[in-house]
């Protein structure tokens, strides 16, 4: 159901003038954006509507942690503090934030030059060095991995993304193989009973029973505990990061900001900017981003292979995108699905190969 977005409240309490035009932002999954132009400028109206990320506490603490790194020259869009002093307006039970509108595109790997990759890595590894600065060290846990509904659905806003498997995730070891042999026999039987049965069904099908044969192979390699965690993005994909002639202008939308292993995050970003349409990794951009991170962060090539042996895994027991086929019957991640599943299979055959590429 659409919601339209109290304009005259929200532009009182941050004296923004009148509305102009409110036009939604068409890409985004979960939260809901709005290209907003007033008599005194432009702006990115966002609702904050995903129920797992719209706490006003929350929505608080990254509208300071992005104000902390754009004092740190990290490219970030903090958002305008209101009347009240706040950063966070909850009017009708909605929480909104203003941004100022930030010109720009999104670009994907295969629109980057090999030069533009690295940058990309190095960006990314600034922003875990920073948040290291900026954020609180004391207490910290890593934050329970989310059904492919988040980075993961993180990784569906992406447009190709990261995941957090079938059900019962073990935060130290992954997703339990038997918990994934379960969950392919039930969307088994969902694509069986589809009516009219189509060509997404039978790619659905196939890609179902490629992957629990590649389990049945492979359930001896279920990953041990993650590695040095510290407070990442935990979404950072092609469509949280604006370019403006041809340079980062500004990371967006971090709702997903918590604490997680580094280096998986910076695997998860590579597999889904340098993802090509068949299915395999652009494994020359991958390297030259991968030793770009490397030194900004501080990661040494032992930490890029373990996130990649446990990303790989996630990847191997993932199926987010039919889940919210065949369970939501929501449609919108599909065109992702044909990409997305091949490349587990590309990458269990290349394993070793993209190993040493982001080690290299």
């Amino acid at each position: 159901m659409s919601h339209a977005p109290p304009l005259g409240a929200l532009l009182r309490q941050y004296a923004a003038g009148s509305a102009l035009t409110c036009d939604p932002v068409e890409q985004g999954l979960l939260n809901r954006g709005y290209r907003l132009r007033t008599t005194r400028g432009r702006y990115f109206l966002k609702h904050h509507f995903d129920p797992e990320t719209a706490d006003p506490a929350a929505i608080a603490r990254q509208h300071r942690a992005t104000q902390r790194l754009a004092d740190l020259g990290v490219p970030v869009a903090p958002p305008l503090t209101g009347t009240d002093g706040r950063t966070v307006a909850v009017i009708g039970g909605h929480a909104y934030a203003l941004h100022p509108w930030i010109d720009g595109r999104h670009r994907h790997g295969g629109q980057l030059t090999t030069r533009q990759c690295a940058r990309l890595g190095a960006l990314l590894g600034v922003v875990h060095a920073s948040l290291e600065r900026v954020m609180p060290t004391q207490g910290r846990t890593p934050a329970r991995p989310t059904d492919a509904t988040g980075a993961t659905e993180g990784s569906a806003r992406a447009g190709a993304g990261g995941s957090a498997a079938a059900e019962g995730v073990d935060p130290a070891r992954g997703a339990d193989p038997a918990d994934t042999f379960a969950l392919i026999d039930r969307l088994l039987a969902r694509v069986r009973r589809h009516r009219p049965h189509d060509a997404f069904d039978e790619l659905a099908r196939h890609r179902l029973l490629e992957r629990r044969a590649l389990l049945e192979r492979h359930a001896d390699r279920r990953p041990p505990q993650g590695g040095s965690v510290g407070w990442v993005h935990g979404d950072f994909h092609p469509f949280n990061l604006l370019y403006r002639d041809g340079e980062p202008a500004a990371i967006v939308d971090w709702d997903r900001l918590g604490v997680h292993p580094r280096a998986e995050e910076a695997v998860r970003a590579a597999v889904i900017f340098f993802v090509r349409p068949v299915g395999a990794l652009d494994l020359a951009k991958v390297r030259a981003y991968a030793r770009a991170y490397r030194r900004t962060a501080g990661a040494g090539p032992a930490e890029l292979v373990a996130a990649v042996h446990r990303v790989w895994w996630e990847r191997l027991n993932d199926f987010w995108m039919l889940r919210w086929h065949y369970e939501r019957g929501d449609t919108r991640a599909d065109p992702q699905f044909p990409a997305a599943s091949a490349l587990a299979v590309w990458w269990t055959r290349e394993y070793d190969t993209v190993c040493e590429a982001f080690a290299g």
